[in-house]
């Protein structure tokens, strides 16, 4: 496993930055298959939610919540990228676009593992 490593990530324009610090460092890169991810293709790694800071372009980003509104999605405004989001599946963590980290390749780590999140837990109640 990993150590959890800072990183610094951006949007394409630059207008949004941001630094986290990634629990698991790239050991679990990984995709989604929600009807919103599978949408969006973008490869997720996992930061500790209170490690995200927002240090350039807070005012840039644009907030997109669906369903229950657990997971929330950030986009640039400007260029459209998404950066980050909050995790239905623990909202202490957060998703950071691998595209969008500082020196990071999304092609050097395929195959990336895809999560499925088609049948998440807090989709379905509890039968009695």
């Amino acid at each position: 496993m990993s150590e959890p490593m800072e990183i610094t990530a951006s949007c394409h324009c630059g207008a949004v930055e941001l630094r986290a610090v990634l629990t698991r460092g790239f050991d679990d890169i990984g995709r989604c298959t929600c009807s919103f991810c599978a949408r969006r293709q973008a490869a997720a790694v996992t930061a500790d939610a209170a490690s995200v800071v927002v240090t350039k372009g807070a005012d840039s980003l644009t907030l997109y919540a669906w369903g229950t509104g657990t997971a929330q999605h950030y986009f640039c405004k400007t260029c459209g990228i998404y950066t980050h989001h909050r995790r239905r599946s623990d909202p202490r963590q957060c998703g950071i676009n691998l595209g969008c980290i500082a020196g990071a390749h999304p092609q050097d780590h395929e195959p990336i593992k895809w999560t499925d999140g088609v049948n998440h837990p807090s989709d379905h109640a509890p039968q009695d």
